[in-house]
Formats: C-alpha cells, structure tokens, sequence
C-alpha cells in the first residue's frame, strides 16, 4: 500500500458521454495497483464499501468524488484547461487576468483543480513590475510572490526576469532556491520585508485566496544589456506573461547566450 503517495493523476477528456464508463474501471486499477481493499479505500473516504463498488463499476461520477477517491489513494487529481495560443479565448484569458501558464510552445494551460506540475528541465519567465524587479536585480528583494506557481519546481530553477510597462524589457536572471505555498497570513508575516511589498496591496493582491506562493531567490545577474520587448517580439515571437511562462527553446538559448556575458 502507498504506492502511488505523491503521485499525480491526470484528467484527461473523453470524446463522449460512455468515455465516463471507463473511469470507475480505471480507478479500481489505480486502488488494485495501491494494494488497497475495498473496505479500505471506502474508510478513507469515509462511506460504506458499497458506495466504493457502485463507483469501479462505471456509473455516474461527480469529478468531486473522483477527486476524493484518489485522494484517499495518496495521489492529488489535476485538472487543466489547455487552449491554442492563437484562439481567441487566449488574449481574453490574458485581459481578464485569469492565472494562465504557458504549457507546450502552442498552449496556454488554465489550471482548474490542482496544482500544475512542474515542466522538467525547463527556464521560467516572471513578469515583474520595474519597481520590484530594480530591487531584485540590486540584491534587495529576495522573495517573490505569486498567486499561483509550480510547488514542483526544482531548487535551482532558472527564471528571467521581465520588467513590465514602462520598461518593457527583460533585465536579468535570479536563480529559484524554493518554492514555498503558504497560509495567506503566514506568508505576510514570515516574508513582509524580503517581499517589499506593502499590506494594502498584498491583500488585494491575495483576495479571495487561502493559500500564495513565496519563491526564494538567489544568485541574481543582471543583463549587460536590457532585452527591449520589440526585439523579443520581432526575433522570438516574445509576448509577456501576465504571472509566469516556460520560456520557449529558441528563446531560452538566446537568454543564456545573453547570460553567459551578463555583468555580476
């Protein structure tokens, strides 16, 4: 038993309504691959062993029963909305300030339940305003926050950072120590003089949230040379974040050629 403790299942869509048929058979492989019982899972879940059988068996299934179900395996459910980058959905998600990350290079992923799994081997970009970012490039600011951001991330995470209007350019690198997703209050408390960042905006920033994210920073470069959007535009295809992206191969190249001569 314990065997899948960590592990993240995905929600795929079926293409119709009898693709539902197949989750309570997949779910049972999951609990046989566990070692669990029946009456075990059903303790967990905290329902009688019967409600455990009528799910394996493919009836009609709430997506927040199948969340509990494999949350009482030991895995975490995740649930995204992938969209193409050029549907018109895209720029709207973007204006209406929806937290978007960028999956594969033709995505946007919209996470709906979960936390999105980090991408391996993978550079960031992080949008920050040039107040915040100035302070980070001069050792000052050490910690970001952010509603939303890949707990997964590996310590040591490379992230660019841009400096947003009116710089509009990106300025430098910060290497990401941890990743740390915190009570709203305990965030405040622990990171209120390395965030910078004063209480009225941090609770307007964290409205409506229990829990944020703090990234910790070290090892900061600055550009020799700010990268001005419209060159990032004109030569990548560059568009900013509205919070964070995975930086795109041929863009990722070019910044740690750009990094390899930054000044310290």
């Amino acid at each position: 038993m314990g065997k899948l403790t960590g592990k993240i299942i995905e929600a795929r869509a079926v293409e119709s309504a009898h693709g539902t048929t197949l989750v309570g058979p997949e779910l049972k492989r999951l609990r046989i691959l566990s070692g669990m019982t029946q009456g075990q899972l059903a303790e967990r879940m905290q329902v009688q062993q019967a409600a455990v059988s009528k799910i394996e068996k493919g009836s009609e299934i709430y997506l927040s029963t199948v969340q509990r179900y494999v949350e009482a395996l030991g895995a975490s459910l995740h649930l995204n909305a992938h969209f193409p980058t050029d549907a018109p959905i895209a720029a709207r998600l973007h204006s209406a300030h929806f937290d978007v990350e960028h999956g594969h290079d033709d995505q946007l992923v919209l996470p709906l339940l979960g936390d999105e799994p980090f991408k391996p081997q993978r550079d960031v970009v992080l949008s920050i305003k040039p107040t915040y970012s100035e302070k980070i490039l001069a050792g000052r600011k050490t910690v970001e926050l952010r509603r939303r951001f890949p707990v997964s991330a590996p310590n040591g995470t490379l992230a660019y950072i841009y400096s947003s209007s009116p710089v509009k350019a990106m300025v430098g690198t910060v290497s990401i120590r941890d990743v740390l997703k915190l009570p709203i209050e305990q965030i405040w408390t622990e990171f209120e003089k390395t965030a910078f960042v004063e209480r009225p905006l941090f609770d307007e920033y964290f409205d409506g949230l229990d829990t944020g994210y703090a990234l910790v920073f070290e090892d900061v470069k600055s550009f020799s040379r700010p990268l001005p959007l419209h060159e990032l535009r004109e030569k990548f295809g560059f568009e900013p974040p509205q919070s964070f992206l995975y930086a795109k191969r041929d863009l990722r190249k070019a910044l740690r050629d750009e990094r390899a001569s930054v000044s310290h």
